[in-house]
């Protein structure tokens, strides 16, 4: 099984967009190795500018790059980028209707032992509530083609979560149908479903295959863009089987499961249980340790479907 930083793949499709579109252009805040962007940088050094550790200026220089007709990518760690510079991706970029795209790296738990400084779990809370910002995450190095790819067709404010360490394939190739804001479903099923995103999409097919065992049938939903949803992907599941998982590498308030829940709530109520970070500040550690001590893992997650199915045949 291919394990494979996403980051470097991000930065290898953008070296192959920029042979052909020279209007592409990379700005890093002193993260050129964080975020893999050295190559990019080597090969086109005139299509690469280095901040320094500035976010609220790096944000500003993408969006003036961006009003003058280029496409600026800001990469730039996630828990920094989005906090520090929320006032300028705000107004610069989205209220100004730049064509930024933001390139949150090393996102969620990623930076493990570091701790709550360093953890970006707020990022899809904070940029979800500023009108008019595309959210997306990766699962695999396919996806992370596919998804930078069509980040450089889409005109307008985006924002690409990526994570810091390598993950494993869940698809096969990059050959597959992507489209922005059209969620898809890795394994069909109706006893209920596990809706999730990035780097959780594995262990949600890990539980899914254990699940089966027990004879509990369960759907798989890849939602890479998290805004906008795809909500009639969301409603098709609610109805068709009936209780719903969200499982995030992010506080469980104001973030993905909040907004499936948004969606659900009002149209298809069904029996949810949100799994994501609790208010606190997360314990450091490796992703897989850190998401299962919150009960994120394959075990637990059979457990919470359990209760969830139980629900739904007493009419919860």
């Amino acid at each position: 099984m291919n394990t494979i930083h996403n980051r470097r793949v991000v930065c290898e499709t953008l070296i192959e967009l920029s042979e052909k579109d020279r209007d592409i252009v990379v700005l890093c805040s002193d993260s050129r190795g964080s975020a893999s962007m050295a190559p990019f940088a080597e090969k086109f050094p005139s299509q690469f500018i280095e901040t320094g550790i500035a976010e609220q200026n790096i944000v500003g220089i993408a969006a003036g790059l961006a009003a003058s007709g280029k496409k600026p990518y800001v990469a730039s760690p996630a828990c920094f980028l989005t906090t520090r510079a929320a006032e300028q991706i705000k107004i610069d970029v989205a209220y100004s209707n730049t064509n930024v795209k933001l390139l949150g790296i090393s996102a969620g738990i990623s930076y493990g032992a570091l701790g709550m400084t360093h953890h970006s779990l707020q990022d899809i809370a904070l940029l979800r509530a500023i009108p008019g910002i595309l959210i997306a995450v990766a699962a695999d190095r396919h996806e992370a083609k596919r998804l930078t790819e069509a980040f450089n067709e889409y005109t307008g404010p985006a924002y690409m979560r990526i994570g810091r360490n390598p993950v494993e394939d869940v698809y096969d190739s990059d050959d597959y149908d992507f489209q922005l804001g059209k969620a898809i479903t890795m394994r069909d099923g109706n006893s209920l479903s596990i809706i999730t995103f990035g780097e959780t999409v594995k262990t949600a097919l890990e539980a899914a295959e254990l699940m089966s065992t027990g004879g509990i049938d369960c759907r798989v939903i890849n939602m890479h863009t998290i805004k906008p949803l795809d909500n009639d992907c969301i409603l098709k599941a609610a109805n068709e089987t009936g209780a719903i998982i969200t499982i995030e590498e992010h506080s469980i308030f104001g973030g993905f499961g909040a907004a499936v829940a948004e969606t659900v709530v009002q149209n298809c109520p069904v029996p949810m249980k949100i799994m994501g970070i609790p208010d606190e500040p997360a314990v450091p550690g490796k992703s897989r340790e850190v998401f299962a001590y919150y009960g994120i893992s394959p075990e637990n997650l059979c457990i919470e479907a359990e209760k969830l199915i139980k629900m739904k045949k007493n009419g919860w």
